[in-house]
């Protein structure tokens, strides 16, 4: 029997909900291919300023450095909403990626043949939506210094600061390469090189990277003819790469091309034998927290992606994904995602339903 240790890190609103379904879909999956899943669990963000004063404490951070992967739930909501805040819930996500060194987020976006009809968007232009988002993690504006706020003259000021280093971006630029060589072969690398020193210079390092994936489409996109084409005509689109606030944005418009956010998972990854860290992208989602019809799909499909990318379980992933999209596809559907005047199911039953035919193959 396999063994495999996991850091639960629920977080809060929706977040402690849904990781409970991703943790009894695992067990089924252990069930069937006879694998065994330890769990170490704490609190981050919002439930761990309660607790502790701090969105992440260090020791929380070793917990999962010992680990063989990270489940993550979400963090943040309107009781620690306070933007004159010097401790906030997103502090958690923030330092869990810095200190395990993730650089890549990983984000799948397919259309499933259920949900084409959930879209603003024209069944054809929806239907044939099949990507994998690249978004560099651990650099840019987010992470730049200087990052402050002061007061000069009567006037308030602020700055954060846009920097990369050729390493931070050869690393996801050569990982956005290799992802699309397993695919369709194109790769879209977004900047905003008519503007911004840091997009020129992931431009170039892009093309010198490119002579090494002769094999490789390479095209070159700014962000905001990116954004428009991700409308336009997203099934043109394969491995998306970018940098780390230009990913944020773009995997969330890219998420409602597929119908709801609450069916796309992540994955955060760092180099070779580092530990893994899987997220759904809906955050806390505070008007529904509590009330039992938050989408589990999303993490449950982050539990697959951590059975495919930290475990080396392929097999596994594709159970639990298929069993999702049999489920979903039968016409058992969320709230977010059932037809007006239809009787949505919750999470726990979702959750059931989806681990049973986990169980049964």
């Amino acid at each position: 029997m396999a063994h495999y240790r996991i850091a639960l890190l629920p977080g809060d609103g929706i977040g402690v909900e849904v990781i409970g379904e991703a943790v009894r879909v695992l067990a089924a999956v252990g069930g069937r291919f006879d694998h065994s899943f330890e769990y170490s669990e704490d609190l981050v963000g919002g439930a761990s300023i309660d607790a502790h004063g701090v969105a992440l404490r260090e020791e929380t951070l070793e917990m999962c450095r010992a680990q063989d992967a990270v489940l993550f739930g979400a963090v943040g909501g309107p009781k620690w909403d306070d933007p004159a805040a010097t401790v906030r819930p997103e502090q958690a996500i923030l330092g869990l990626r810095k200190g395990l060194g993730l650089f890549a987020n990983i984000r799948p976006v397919k259309m499933l043949p259920f949900l084409v009809d959930s879209t603003p968007l024209k069944r054809e232009t929806v239907e044939a939506i099949d990507m994998v988002v690249l978004r560099e993690l651990t650099g840019g504006i987010y992470f730049g210094e200087p990052q402050r706020r002061w007061e000069e003259g009567g006037q308030r000021h602020a700055v954060d600061t846009l920097a990369y280093s050729e390493e931070e971006v050869e690393r996801i630029v050569r990982l956005g390469f290799e992802t699309a060589r397993g695919r369709r072969g194109l790769l879209t690398s977004v900047d905003k090189a008519n503007i911004l020193d840091t997009s020129r210079m992931w431009r170039e390092i892009t093309e010198e990277i490119a002579s090494d994936y002769p094999d490789v489409t390479l095209e070159h996109r700014l962000v905001d003819a990116c954004a428009m084409d991700l409308i336009r005509h997203p099934a043109w689109f394969d491995v998306i790469v970018t940098e780390n606030m230009f990913g944020d944005i773009l995997t969330d418009e890219a998420s409602m091309l597929a119908g709801s956010m609450g069916m796309l998972p992540s994955a955060s990854l760092g180099a070779a034998g580092s530990v893994g860290m899987y997220e759904p992208i809906h955050g806390t989602a505070p008007d529904i927290a509590g009330q039992g019809i938050a989408n589990p799909a999303a993490m449950i499909l982050s539990a697959a992606l951590m059975l495919r990318y930290s475990l080396n379980l392929e097999a596994e992933a594709a159970v639990v994904e298929a069993a999702v999209s049999e489920v979903f596809a039968a016409g058992n559907l969320p709230a977010d995602l059932a037809a007006a005047g239809s009787e949505p199911l919750g999470t726990e039953v979702l959750g059931e339903l989806i681990a049973e035919r986990v169980a049964r193959g």
